[in-house]
């Protein structure tokens, strides 16, 4: 179906209602912190089951109930990091892991911040060529191949209080790639974590806390757009249902993909990645989704 549009920004979720929205948040909620891409899952589940795309700009506010997940998961980490860079800041301790830790936070959110802002029309227009079913079937199927990648060559040894800040600019690097629709922010930020070495239950840890920056801004400055663009009382009813249904999903995905790294590996992800991208392709040759 065409893109629904809102002065320009791509607001097709509101067109689903309340019902839909909520199935599509339990679906998002799962799949934005999974290494799996929920761009991806956004586009061809309502496109096989016949429904609106619902937009980039579902997925962008969809980041808030990602980050109240992470909080909420991570709360001591989040805790531990923030009150304890503070102390550190005012003891003038800049060697402490807190202190270094909360300053990697930042160092890794600014390559992300910056190519955000200069990709920001391109991504949230209507009918954006980023969001196209061949597109993100590429990128599952590259990503895939970079996490299998990692799988091989990382040691699996190095712990998250090992971290240092070239580790952070690294894992901010990589972060950018979560701006095209099919890599997954956790895909591209865990890949690159595992390909410095760490377990792959810290490099999972790693990735979730150096991205709050990067998840809070995106679902802040989506709110921000949406308002400007004149969302209405019924637009930011079902946003909500979705946000509500998508941080109660995201729980339980964080909570199964730390369990599965923990006892197996990234394989699992690795594979359903590539079969993912291999469909989608198909479809975008096919004209499947059209």
């Amino acid at each position: 179906m065409a893109a629904a549009c809102t002065n320009g920004l791509d607001t097709g979720f509101v067109a689903l209602g309340y019902g839909k929205v909520a199935l599509l948040g339990i679906l998002q909620g799962i799949t934005e912190l999974l290494p799996i891409s929920s761009t991806a899952h956004m586009r061809i589940v309502p496109a096989f089951l016949g429904w609106q795309d619902p937009g980039s700009a579902f997925s962008a506010a969809m980041q808030l109930a990602a980050l109240a997940a992470v909080v909420s998961y991570f709360w001591q980490d989040v805790r531990d990091v923030t009150f304890g860079a503070i102390a550190s800041a005012v003891k003038g301790d800049v060697d402490s892991f807190e202190f270094r830790f909360a300053v990697g936070i930042v160092i890794a959110t600014i390559p992300i911040a910056i190519a955000g802002m200069l990709l920001s029309r391109t991504l949230n227009a209507c009918g954006s060529p980023l969001r196209g079913i061949g597109v993100i079937g590429i990128a599952c199927v590259v990503m895939g191949l970079l996490l299998a990648w990692a799988e091989l060559a990382s040691r699996h040894r190095r712990i998250l209080k090992e971290v240092r800040l070239r580790d952070a600019l690294i894992v901010g690097l990589a972060q950018i790639g979560a701006l095209i629709p099919g890599v997954s922010r956790s895909g591209s930020t865990l890949t690159a974590a595992l390909f410095l070495g760490l377990k792959r239950e810290d490099a999972a840890r790693y990735s979730f806390l150096l991205g709050l920056p990067a998840i809070a801004l995106a679902g802040l400055k989506e709110l921000y757009e949406l308002r400007h663009a004149g969302l209405d009382m019924h637009g930011w009813g079902v946003l909500a249902i979705g946000l509500i249904t998508a941080s109660l999903s995201a729980l339980v995905a964080i909570w199964g993909l730390m369990r599965i790294l923990e006892r197996f590996s990234a394989w699992p992800f690795v594979i359903y990645r590539i079969l993912l991208g291999v469909v989608l392709i198909w479809a975008a040759f096919n004209g499947t989704f059209q």
